[in-house]
């Protein structure tokens, strides 16, 4: 994906199993979508948890969020519920809508299938910005906070 490119409409079931869609999500304003490599690990727990913590400062910029991995729906719940995330956890068993952002690991697909990645996409589905780091783990909400605020786009 690149950036002011429209990013295809997907369906993916959250932490209880309702299919959400880019469309619902993206409807009342910006969405940052987060990719994570394994849900309840160390890494994606810090940087879920720091989305979490970050949550009325994303609400008041207008943007929803939404963490998406190749975990099952089960392991979603579980991770949502030890961590008390507001906000819906994905299941991309497939990689598919990892491959749509060109976040899916090829090689280490066992291990670790999804690479640390966070995009916004606009209410009309536009890709507005996008961060990688695989190792900085408040990198991810903090840039796409300060994105959202300097609306550049």
């Amino acid at each position: 994906m690149k950036i002011d490119e429209k990013v295809a409409e997907f369906s993916l079931p959250d932490q209880h199993g309702k299919v959400r869609s880019l469309s619902e999500l993206s409807a009342n304003g910006p969405v940052v979508i987060f990719f994570y490599p394994l849900a309840g690990s160390g890494g994606c727990t810090k940087e879920a948890c720091h989305f979490r913590d970050m949550a009325a400062e994303f609400a008041a910029e207008g943007a929803s969020m939404v963490g998406i991995s190749t975990d099952s729906v089960a392991k979603q719940l579980d991770f949502a519920t030890k961590n008390h995330f507001s906000y819906p956890l994905l299941s991309d068993r497939e990689g598919a809508v990892a491959d749509i952002f060109g976040v899916r690991r090829r090689l280490l697909a066992k291990s670790l299938p999804t690479k640390r990645a966070t995009f916004i996409v606009d209410s009309s589905q536009i890709l507005r910005y996008q961060i990688s780091s695989e190792t900085n783990m408040d990198v991810h909400a903090d840039s796409a906070l300060a994105a959202l605020r300097s609306r550049a786009w």
